[in-house]
């Protein structure tokens, strides 16, 4: 018993010195959480601390602007004022003045008075020369009628000059067109005679070679015309001899007679046609 008694008093110092030690760390760890929580809490308001020092710096820059222009208000109301003052002292100074110009002014209101009874007698005297104009008016109203007709039918006969013109103009190049075809005409008609008369003549001396080349007996015919004869063999020679002639005269003459009725024709033409340009 006593030798438990020693072990356990000597165990005793050492559980006592651990508790001790282990509520030391409580102790101290307690308040290490008191002092983060402090420490937050003063973050915390450190933080508001400068939330509320930039609203205060703010309102105190709101404020400095509008006292900046409450001044500037008062400074231009002071300005505005001083500037009435100065133009009612004008005003005054010009009520002043304007006491002999009233007076003026009365004056020359007597004499426009006046002035405008001579205006009124002038007026009336005006107005009747209107009525007058206004009736005048209106037969120049007639008159300008009369001028538009007239215009109008000055328009009409442009139009028909121009058209006359243009016929004229139509009339004479057919009127040229027809005398070149008319020079051409009696061109080819000279030249038709010419030929013609050629042929009648190498006819002629066709026939009266071929009469003394065959002095035998022919065929003299004349059916009414003299001058037409057939002469040459009852039997020509088919290798070389020569050939049958017939000349016929009246043929020719009736080809010249109608070339002359055909010239005759172009010539009343182209006369009605000159007639019909003097006209237009």
């Amino acid at each position: 018993m006593a030798g438990r008694d020693l072990r356990q008093l000597h165990r005793l110092p050492v559980l006592t010195n651990t508790t001790a030690l282990e509520d030391r760390i409580g102790l101290q760890h307690r308040e290490i959480q008191a002092l983060l929580v402090d420490n937050q809490r003063l973050a915390a308001t450190h933080v508001a601390l400068k939330q509320d020092l930039a609203a205060a710096q703010h309102d105190l820059r709101r404020l400095s602007v509008v006292a900046g222009q409450a001044k500037a208000e008062r400074d231009a109301e002071v300005r505005e004022v001083y500037d009435r003052s100065l133009k009612l002292d004008a005003e005054v100074r010009t009520i002043d003045s304007m006491g002999a110009e009233l007076a003026r002014t009365r004056a020359d209101i007597q004499e426009l008075g006046s002035v405008r009874k001579e205006l009124v007698a002038e007026l009336q005297s005006i107005e009747g020369e209107v009525a007058k104009t206004r009736s005048e008016s209106k037969r120049v109203v007639d008159i300008k009628a009369d001028i538009e007709t007239f215009q109008q039918e000055i328009k009409k006969g442009r139009v028909a000059i121009e058209n006359e013109t243009k016929t004229r103009a139509k009339n004479l190049e057919h009127r040229r067109g027809m005398e070149k075809t008319m020079a051409a005409l009696a061109h080819e008609i000279e030249k038709l005679h010419g030929e013609l008369a050629n042929a009648e003549k190498r006819a002629r001396a066709a026939v009266a070679a071929a009469a003394a080349a065959n002095p035998g007996p022919g065929y003299p015919a004349t059916y009414g015309d003299p001058e037409m004869v057939y002469g040459g063999n009852a039997y020509p020679d088919p290798y070389g001899m020569l050939h049958q002639v017939c000349v016929c005269p009246w043929l020719l003459d009736a080809f010249l007679i109608s070339l002359s009725l055909l010239c005759l024709l172009l010539l009343s033409r182209l006369k009605s046609l000159e007639k019909m340009c003097k006209n237009c």
